[in-house]
């Protein structure tokens, strides 16, 4: 099938829950990603902060072929090697001293929704069973996840959602010390939000919520989803603050492209759970965490990590010095960066593309720059060119 012919069929055989430009993509190197018509495109999107090693990477292609040769699936009724190593190499580098192992981000947050609700149980604090959430939050589209996510949009045709779910300012201590009660099983904040415009939470907001959390009684979540995995030039984005939580989803990177998502908590957490009370069928397979095994060994490598700093220091730099009246404010860290501009952000995008540029926005006004993070200065020199052309044109 030609261009239009895939898309024609697309319209006809999917649900159509998403908004594509005229283009397919077909194949990627590196930082690159190209059409079926040969056009060359600098992704900024990773497949929203989930291609973390690029494109082709030999490495990764080379652990997908060896996975591929053993295990592809065995459920969870069995053991098997690469799941055990990759939760001990998570535990390791981390807070945490379990893992319970999911397919997807919202996912993880359901499950550590549940894990929360049952600690409390298990304490015989029935009563503690909602959850805080912050404005501009995003925490999935399942109906629990979908009721911790600040959207109108999104909620609005799936009421009712699940009860108990309050909204506290985000950066705002007395709200959320107004809002968090006897009644409060868990807080649940991105260390820098994704979808409400990548604002960083303050380093002494989450060092004062963890201190809150403590004084209350109640859990708090880090939903480390997208901000996760290196992608501030940390291995994890609370490591900025200092502070650790008592459960961390993740899932995007974790897997270098593949489906998968996990969240860490600390054994007085996963003691709450007992055989049979939360499964899955494919979450923590051998295949996947054979291959995420392999991803996560990089990106916790302080080299690696040591690049994402420099990268993400360059990027705001070079994006500081655009000289347009459209750009309001650049903030984020290491490699999730917000542009917040004064124009509908969809209309840079779009014409992004005709610049070969993949950009994604969050919110309304907000061009966020999610790219793979292996990401050279060569590639923030031509991504400043392209989008200086593209704000330009505006």
């Amino acid at each position: 099938m030609n261009t239009q012919q895939l898309i024609d069929a697309e319209k006809k055989y999917l649900a159509q829950t998403y908004a594509r430009p005229p283009f397919v993509l077909t194949r990627g190197e590196g930082v690159y990603v190209y059409d079926a018509d040969g056009k060359k495109y600098l992704d900024c999107a990773a497949g929203i902060a989930v291609n973390a090693l690029g494109y082709s990477d030999p490495q990764l292609v080379q652990a997908i072929q060896d996975a591929a040769s053993g295990l592809l699936h065995t459920s969870n009724l069995f053991y098997t090697e690469s799941q055990v190593a990759l939760a001990r190499a998570l535990v390791e580098k981390s807070f945490a001293d379990k893992v319970f192992f999911a397919n997807t981000g919202t996912e993880a947050m359901e499950g550590a929704m549940k894990f929360a609700r049952k600690y409390h149980v298990e304490r015989g604090d029935a009563q503690r069973k909602n959850f805080v959430a912050f404005r501009g939050s995003f925490h999935g589209r399942t109906m629990g996840a979908l009721a911790i996510t600040d959207s109108e949009k999104y909620q609005a045709p799936f009421r009712p959602l699940m009860p108990g779910a309050t909204f506290a300012e985000f950066n705002n201590l007395d709200s959320a010390r107004a809002a968090i009660t006897a009644e409060t099983a868990a807080v649940i904040v991105e260390p820098v939000q994704g979808e409400g415009g990548v604002y960083p939470a303050s380093d002494d907001f989450l060092r004062d919520l963890r201190a809150l959390c403590d004084e209350r009684g109640a859990l708090l979540i880090f939903d480390e989803i997208q901000c996760g995995l290196g992608r501030t030039g940390k291995l994890w984005a609370h490591e900025w603050s200092g502070v650790t939580p008592d459960i961390m989803t993740l899932a995007k990177p974790l897997a270098g492209g593949l489906p998968i998502g996990a969240f860490l908590m600390t054994d007085k957490v996963a003691s709450a759970i007992h055989v049979g009370e939360h499964g899955t069928t494919f979450g923590g397979g051998p295949f996947i965490t054979s291959v995420a095994l392999s991803v996560f060994n990089r990106i916790s490598d302080p080299n690696f990590l040591a690049h994402v700093n420099a990268m993400g220091n360059y990027l705001m730099e070079r994006l500081v010095e655009i000289n347009s009246p459209h750009i309001k404010e650049v903030r984020g860290r290491g490699l999730m960066i917000g542009v917040e501009m004064d124009i509908d952000a969809a209309k840079i995008r779009d014409i992004g593309y005709t610049q070969g540029l993949l950009l994604i926005q969050a919110r309304e006004k907000v061009v966020r720059l999610v790219p793979p993070l292996v990401l050279q200065k060569t590639h923030v020199d031509e991504l400043i060119e392209k989008l200086s052309r593209v704000l330009a044109e505006v």
